[in-house]
């Protein structure tokens, strides 16, 4: 049975790979993914086959990596940080029953939440919400749902494609939504921007503040919870260590 290896890489970088990844790009005859994150590895196996295709064609990407895995290649989809959040491992896993010779190996990566809030310090020390403002796979009613249920929650959140150029008001939108449920402005916040790559950079700012900031898709945006504190320029949510040890 030939093997689909479906890879997180997290942020990208050579020192980010863990070792369960780097041994299924090595066993893999090719690599496969979107053309982006495949030349951020490609590098480092400069003998292999490469597959790419630009945004929006996941479902053909799929599709060819699965049919080439059953031809007899063994074959390496490559995701960006985790393969299995908001990555292509459930789409390849759906599509699965129709290609029954082929084994999938999902092989997990450190997913921005975690890479981007080590940046940041610890704002994600307690519960914690991951949601994409993207719609365009899930309805913005949906997403608004979500928020909603984030603040009523007190939950820190962690924000995945907070903007684009057809979305430039989302982040603002979604804000806007944290606050009427009871989020305070003042509610420690923070981005980061290129996790691991060329051009890091990173901010904590309030929510008020983080309301009218332009970011973009390449940046992770952590909205703290009613007990997330700035210290030293860090972001950091306490689990409750302090008020158990009396300190």
């Amino acid at each position: 049975m030939n093997t689909l290896y479906v890879v997180g890489i997290g942020p990208g970088g050579e020192e980010f790979l863990t070792g369960e990844a780097r041994e299924a790009l090595s066993r893999a005859d090719v690599l496969c993914g979107y053309t982006v994150y495949v030349d951020l590895v490609a590098p480092l196996f400069p003998d292999k086959e490469t597959y790419t295709s630009p945004m929006k064609q996941e479902l053909d990407r799929c599709r060819w990596a699965m049919e080439t895995a059953q031809a007899g290649k063994n074959v390496a989809f490559v995701c960006s940080g985790d393969a299995g959040v908001y990555g292509m491992a459930g789409l390849l896993l759906q599509l699965s029953p129709r290609y029954p010779s082929v084994e999938i190996q999902v092989v997990s990566g450190v997913t921005a939440a975690l890479s981007g809030g080590a940046v940041l310090g610890a704002p994600l020390g307690h519960d914690f919400c991951v949601i994409s403002l993207s719609d365009l796979l899930t309805p913005w009613e949906v997403i608004e749902k979500r928020l909603r249920c984030a603040a009523w929650g007190d939950f820190c959140l962690c924000l995945y494609n907070p903007s684009s150029r057809k979305r430039a008001d989302y982040l603002a939108k979604a804000c806007d939504i944290l606050m009427s449920e009871g989020k305070s402005p003042e509610t420690v916040c923070g981005w980061v921007r290129n996790i691991g790559r060329d051009g890091q950079s990173s901010c904590v700012l309030s929510l008020k503040e983080l309301r009218d900031t332009q970011l973009d898709m390449f940046t992770t945006v952590f909205i703290g919870s009613s007990s997330t504190q700035q210290i030293s320029g860090r972001m950091v949510t306490p689990r409750g260590y302090e008020k158990k040890c009396g300190w």
